[in-house]
């Protein structure tokens, strides 16, 4: 059953001011660490970062310090009263970011091929994640930097980013909810006969652990697709995710025998066409990243509850692509 909770008062995110939450406890929660029902009640903040409030004396509960492994019961007062300091883990970098919207609560950012959006084992720095410090300092205060979805790092497209705690909470309530609307473009292999939906649960491979796979045991997973261009051997799809697990769309399209242009981790290899001429071939071969771009984009504003709907561009490595496979198939007709 789904959890509820009552807060009364707000939290603000500027820089080196004070958080304040009231959190009455619920029925569902009692019995349960402090811990893991400040978590389940303010997501929007790291379970380490809540712990660390709790040893310091900075939360308790009907008036009394307690500790984060302390039970509470229903009808509890927890209160929250913190300094909401900057994180130091990732470091602000001066990269170029091409912003398509902002405003005092979220930016919307276009994401290039090639860019990794948190820092991780092998990429420590260079990431979205920087980028983003380094173009609004007070992210620091946000859990990864206001970041609430992600792109893979050669997938191209639209990314919204929380500025405020206030918009972190509304915007990861709203992908719980599935209210975020996302929509793609993905180029495959084979000749795709009519849309459909892919329900299939995701998880880690069980031997390639940098890999998912469907898998029984793996999270939910809903993935709607419709085709929009046919091409010899190829198909160019809308695709819609209604969930967003790792490699989503990319493990979804292969289980069914249609592995995105490009993707080489996912059973991809070049395939031209029978016929083929040159400049499509050589497209093709030298594609150098999986062909799946986030078109769009569109939620309702955290404040002012505003329907809003971005666009981006198709890159160009892809629409030089899409134009070859256009090119031959005129040619052809």
């Amino acid at each position: 059953m789904k959890q509820t909770f009552a807060t009364e008062g707000a939290a603000t995110a500027a820089r080196g001011q004070r958080i304040r939450h009231e959190i009455r406890v619920v029925p569902d929660w009692a019995e349960r660490r402090l811990d893991q029902v400040l978590a389940a009640a303010l997501p929007e903040l790291s379970r380490s970062r809540l712990q660390h409030w709790i040893e310091a004396g900075q939360v308790w509960v009907d008036g009394l310090p307690r500790r984060s492994r302390d039970k509470v019961r229903a009808g509890q007062l927890i209160h929250l009263d913190a300094m909401l300091e900057p994180r130091d883990e990732c470091l602000a970098q001066s990269i170029a970011l091409d912003i398509l919207f902002e405003d005092e609560q979220i930016l919307v950012i276009n994401k290039p091929a090639g860019l990794v959006v948190h820092p991780a084992a092998g990429h420590r720095d260079g990431t979205l994640q920087n980028a983003l410090l380094g173009h609004a300092p007070d992210l620091a205060t946000l859990p990864r930097a206001g970041i609430v979805h992600r792109l893979d790092k050669d997938t191209t497209g639209l990314l919204v980013v929380a500025k405020t705690l206030e918009a972190h909470r509304s915007l990861v309530a709203q992908l719980q909810a599935r209210q975020v609307h996302r929509e793609y473009r993905a180029l495959v292999i084979g000749e795709v006969v009519a849309g459909g939906r892919i329900d299939a649960p995701i998880g880690r491979h069980a031997t390639q652990r940098t890999r998912m796979a469907v898998v029984s045991d793996g999270r939910p997973a809903s993935t709607r697709y419709r085709v929009l261009e046919r091409f010899a051997g190829h198909s160019l799809l809308g695709v819609e995710l209604e969930t967003g697990r790792t490699h989503q769309i990319r493990v979804h399209l292969s289980s069914i025998g249609h592995p995105l242009v490009g993707d080489r981790s996912y059973g991809a290899r070049p395939r031209p066409p029978k016929g083929a001429g040159p400049a499509l071939v050589e497209a093709l071969q030298g594609f150098p990243r999986q062909a799946l771009h986030a078109l769009r984009l569109g939620l309702v504003h955290p404040t002012r509850g505003l329907e809003l709907l971005w666009e981006a561009p198709m890159p160009d490595d892809l629409s030089v692509l899409l134009e070859r496979f256009r090119q031959e198939t005129r040619a052809w007709t």
